[in-house]
């Protein structure tokens, strides 16, 4: 009886001391800022060069992007860019500390994708006139009518 209650006791100390402790997380390491910047800007250009240039070449993504869907754009077409992605997604992890880099990419860069999207893109999705061989209805009918006098 005496060792099924010492037995508990020393449990119960045991579970007291363990909650007594903080849990010690690992610190963030102490990063530079330029110094990350220089790493992760060139990261984020060719991921971003990369969803530019996927969601120009597939027809249902620039039809999204026409409409001002980048999200849907790049959704269509975004799995190409895996490379891209993990190489920035594991730098930031490297500079800032684990699951740090998936936490960017789907916050701060994915909320200013669609306007690097669209900076890049728009000129290039804009309509534009078709080139004819015939002449403008206008010309045309002028010429009609001085052939005609």
């Amino acid at each position: 009886m005496k060792s099924s209650i010492l037995a508990s006791l020393t449990v119960l100390a045991l579970i007291s001391t363990a909650q007594a402790r903080p849990h010690r997380q690992p610190a963030a390491p102490a990063v530079n800022a330029a110094e990350a910047e220089k790493v992760l800007a060139p990261l984020r250009q060719a991921a971003t060069e990369c969803f530019a240039d996927t969601v120009l070449s597939n027809p249902k993504a620039t039809a999204e992007a026409r409409a001002g869907h980048w999200y849907e754009a790049v959704g269509i077409t975004g799995f190409l860019c895996r490379p891209e992605v993990a190489a920035m997604i594991k730098a930031h992890d490297r500079l800032y500390g684990a699951k740090t880099g998936e936490r960017y990419f789907k916050g701060a860069y994915a909320k200013h994708l669609d306007q690097q999207l669209a900076e890049r893109l728009q000129p290039m999705l804009a309509h534009k006139a078709v080139a004819s061989a015939e002449p403008p209805a206008e010309k045309a009918a002028a010429e009609d009518a001085a052939a005609g006098n």
